[in-house]
C-alpha cells in the first residue's frame, strides 16, 4: 500500500488552513458537505466566469460550451473507472441521491414476495435468489 502525504494533500484544500480555537481544521463532516480542493473550486471559477449556461438545453455558444465540458467529465470519468460507455456515467446531486436512485431502480423490479425473502421470510420452493 502506498504511503499517503497527509501534509501534501491538505494543501490541495485551501479550507484546511483555516485555524478555528486556536487549532489547524480536521473536518469530518462529509456526509453533509465534502471540501472542495483547489482544483476544483479553479474550474468553478472557470465554469461561472467563462461558460455559466444550462447544458443540453440552449443552442447559443456559451450552452454549447457548457454542454461540451459536461459531457468531457462524463468521458475522463468513464475512462477512469473503465466503463464500457458514458452512459453508465450517472450524476446525481449526492450520496442520498445516487443509494435513492439505485434503491428505486432495484425497487422497481421486486415483487412483495422478494421484499419478505429480505426480512427472512421463507417459501416453499424458495430460491436463494434476492432483489437486491
Amino acid at each position: 500500500m502506498t504511503n499517503l502525504d497527509i501534509q501534501k494533500i491538505r494543501k490541495d484544500f485551501p479550507i484546511l488552513d483555516e485555524v478555528i480555537n486556536g487549532k489547524q481544521l480536521v473536518y469530518f463532516d462529509n456526509a453533509a458537505t465534502t471540501q472542495k480542493p483547489v482544483q476544483v473550486l479553479d474550474a468553478l471559477v472557470n465554469y461561472y466566469g467563462h461558460y455559466n449556461a444550462n447544458i443540453h438545453r440552449g443552442i447559443h455558444h456559451l450552452a454549447e460550451k457548457a454542454t461540451s465540458a459536461f459531457e468531457d467529465s462524463r468521458k475522463a470519468i468513464r475512462a477512469f473507472l473503465n466503463a464500457k460507455s458514458t452512459e453508465e456515467i450517472i450524476f446525481t446531486y449526492g450520496t442520498t441521491d445516487g443509494i435513492n436512485l439505485v434503491a428505486q431502480t432495484y425497487g422497481r423490479h421486486c415483487t412483495m414476495a422478494d421484499a419478505l425473502r429480505r426480512k427472512g421470510v421463507r417459501f416453499e420452493g424458495d430460491s436463494d435468489k434476492r432483489c437486491w
